[in-house]
């Protein structure tokens, strides 16, 4: 599958600038490649139109849901010619108007590694500067994980509508879509009385925070003005990864996918390769999942220093690390850390984990400046990936490995584990 850039551009009436097409308007068109976000595109009198619920190659008619200046988005609402790729959603609310946290499910499980590859080539392309020959030499593709694509979510946060029932938002909306299932969901919280089946309503909270652990724990909490209220299971939550037992709050970050955590670590240390004596960062460390891995590689001679900048994420690493006397955690937001000397180098091996809007330029800088030998970069948004390589290749650095995997499956995001290395 081929794939387009989304423009990101304000909102205007259609009428601007002469005719065009108009919000709920519907209109028969053909279906081009796939485009980040879940969408794919197609044209209709020389106007853009980002097309959800639909697949490369199909004839449908799509409904108009906003119009952009210089594009519009619009739902698949009839298939007149389906794509081969196409199946049948398993959810009866992943459909146009209903619940928007399933992008995909309407493609079949190996044609969404293939969307979300192509959609991997095309930032890298665009954004990262990247030429074809040089993806094909990376060898670049998207990898599922074990589990299937239902089932997986092991942490489900739901919205409360103005009736106090528990759903699910609609595409790019506040508004709460109620359901008695989500199929994506962990069997476990799949069982919890949360759902409006259940009768149970919630006029107290504005969101419910469900977590299904890889340890075996089920927790509920109802959340009012950003406050988590335990209302079920234990308020620490045991999780199983790279052979150890992690006890932290349930609402703290951790993977959604059962399988992530050892299945990011293994592509890590695969690529950065730590070694005896070394010296490792962790950088956006969390509890300390990459850090601990890190300590286990580089031995009693060698030494990590995580950076971690929320509170619960530094207070879960330094009760979870406190047998690894080499581990340092560090309180710190990662550019404070390295522009005010908080952590110093020499330094072997970094591993970059940053949130969905990447490291960013200044990050990028200081590190190539520190000079490691090896950088680990965990990914959640190709977009955001593409644009730190930009800046990597500018400073003499090179993307020499990357590895993509299917966290979260039946949506649109992907997860990418990179190894940069100094230009020889």
């Amino acid at each position: 599958m081929a794939a387009v850039t989304e423009p990101t551009t304000g909102r205007t009436p259609a009428t601007e600038g002469g005719a065009g097409l108009a919000e709920a308007e519907r209109v028969e068109l053909t279906v081009d490649a796939v485009a980040p976000g879940g969408h794919c595109v197609a044209r209709v009198d020389g106007q853009v139109v980002f097309v959800r619920h639909a697949l490369p190659g199909e004839r449908v008619v799509a409904e108009v849901t906003e119009v952009h200046k210089g594009f519009v988005r619009a739902d698949a609402v009839r298939v007149l010619t389906a794509s081969p790729d196409r199946v049948e959603p398993p959810c009866p609310y992943a459909r146009p108007g209903r619940c928007g946290g399933c992008d995909l499910q309407h493609v079949a499980p190996a044609a969404q590694l293939a969307w979300k590859t192509a959609v991997v080539r095309e930032q890298l392309t665009r954004l990262g500067g990247l030429t074809d020959a040089e993806l094909d030499g990376l060898g670049v593709r998207v990898e599922a994980l074990p589990g299937g694509p239902l089932g997986w979510r092991s942490r489900v946060r739901y919205a409360v509508d103005g009736a106090d029932r528990a759903g699910l938002l609609k595409h790019r909306s506040h508004e709460v879509v109620p359901i008695d299932r989500c199929l994506i969901a962990h069997p476990a919280i799949q069982e919890l009385p949360v759902l409006t089946p259940s009768g149970t309503r919630w006029p107290d909270a504005e969101a419910v925070e469900t977590v299904a652990s890889t340890g075996g724990d089920v927790a509920v909490a109802a959340v009012a003005d950003g406050v988590s209220t335990p209302v079920r299971g234990p308020e620490t939550v045991r999780e199983v990864a790279v052979d150890r037992d992690w006890h932290l709050p349930a609402s703290a970050f951790w993977q959604v996918h059962p399988a992530a955590a050892d299945t990011l670590v293994g592509a890590v240390l695969d690529l950065v390769d730590p070694r005896p004596g070394e010296s490792a960062w962790d950088l956006y460390g969390g509890a300390g999942l990459f850090a601990a891995a890190l300590a286990g590689r580089v031995g009693d001679t060698g030494r990590v220093t995580l950076v971690e900048a929320a509170p619960q994420g530094v207070a879960a690493a330094r009760e979870n690390l406190r047998d690894l006397p080499r581990v340092e955690v560090v309180e710190a937001r990662v550019e404070t850390a390295l522009t005010r000397r908080r952590i110093t180098g020499p330094v072997d091996v970094v591993v970059l984990d940053p949130p969905r809007t990447g490291a960013g330029a200044r990050v990028v800088r200081e590190l190539a400046a520190v000079g490691p030998r090896a950088i680990g970069y965990v990914a959640c948004d190709p977009a955001a990936f593409a644009r730190d390589v930009r800046t990597f290749t500018g400073l003499g650095w090179r993307l020499a490995a990357l590895r993509g995997f299917d966290l979260f499956p039946m949506t649109q995001h992907v997860e990418l584990v990179g190894l940069l290395l100094p230009a020889e």
